[in-house]
Parts: structure tokens; C-alpha cells; sequence
């Protein structure tokens, strides 16, 4: 959950037996990450966007994810920093306040890396709108579409009417 360079906003909501992650800028589904203590899938069940679980630690969500796309086409196109099949990332969000979140993931892949790696990103919450993935030229612009194209009808009915008229 790298932030892209624009669309960055995240929902994150929780239901009694799930956390629900829902990335604007993604071509994946929300990922509902099960809290109900279930193992992970069969190493031989692998999804495009692994296989998350969930826990609490105090105040910290906690999100394993492994079992990511082994598939060699997946790998060359898609791995993520140059991992394997044996990637797991561990994932953990703690509240720090009303609009903060610190987030950290840990990736481990013994194929790929001597020891596993860290990363921090903060996270702000935002009363933003959050769109879909997809092109949305019209929804910052819109007000001035609309105009220019209220203003070039309000002309065609204005010459309309200087036509009738003069007739």
C-alpha cells in the first residue's frame, strides 16, 4: 500500500468479523481481511492480491498477507521490489489520534532479501471525496463544462429567436 503520487485516499472500516481496506488508486477489489482467527488459505490457493488476515495487538491492527501469485507471468510483469513466491508482509495501522495513522509494513522474502525490510507512511485522515480508479478530467472541471455548455445553448436559442423574429 504504497501512496501513489495522486488519488491516494484509503477507506478503512471494520465490521464484527472483518477490516475492509479500499484503496482509491487501485485496480484490485477492497480487501476484506478476515479478524476471526481462520488460517490461511492452502499454500496452493494463491491470490493476485495474497491472502490477508487480521488480528489486534493492543490498539494495532495487524495484517499478514501471504500466498501472492506464483505464476511466471505474474513475476516478471508484477513482483513487487523483486520477491517471490515466498513473499509475506505484515502490515500494522495504529490510531495515533483523531486523524492520524501510523502505518508500517515489514516485507520478508529469504529468497529475495538477506533479512526483512521496514517501511513507515503516515497517514491523514481527509474529508476528500474518494473516486473511482479511472479517468475524472470532468469532476474537478465540471462547473466550467457545464457553463461553457449553458452558455453556447443559451446563444443558439438566443439566434433561434432573432431568426424567428425577423422573418
Amino acid at each position: 500500500m504504497l501512496p501513489p503520487s495522486y488519488n491516494d485516499i484509503l477507506q478503512i472500516f471494520q465490521t464484527p468479523d472483518y477490516v475492509v481496506i479500499f484503496q482509491e488508486m487501485s485496480n484490485n477489489n477492497p480487501r476484506i481481511v478476515p479478524m476471526d482467527g481462520r488460517p490461511h488459505l492452502p499454500e496452493s490457493i494463491r491470490l493476485w492480491p495474497g491472502d490477508s488476515r487480521g488480528h489486534w495487538q493492543g490498539d494495532t491492527l495487524v495484517v499478514e498477507t501471504t500466498n501472492f501469485p506464483q505464476e511466471a507471468e505474474y513475476h516478471r510483469n508484477f513482483r513487487f521490489r523483486g520477491s517471490s513466491e515466498a513473499l509475506r508482509v505484515v502490515e500494522q495501522f495504529t490510531r495515533v489520534d483523531a486523524d492520524r495513522i501510523h502505518y508500517e509494513f515489514t516485507v520478508e522474502d529469504p529468497t529475495s532479501w538477506a533479512s526483512a525490510w521496514t517501511a513507515e507512511v503516515p497517514m491523514i485522515r481527509t474529508d476528500k471525496m474518494m473516486f473511482e480508479y479511472a479517468c475524472h478530467e470532468g469532476n474537478h472541471g465540471i462547473p466550467n463544462i457545464l457553463s461553457i455548455a449553458r452558455n453556447l445553448e443559451r446563444q443558439a436559442a438566443e439566434a433561434t429567436a432573432l431568426g424567428t423574429r425577423s422573418k
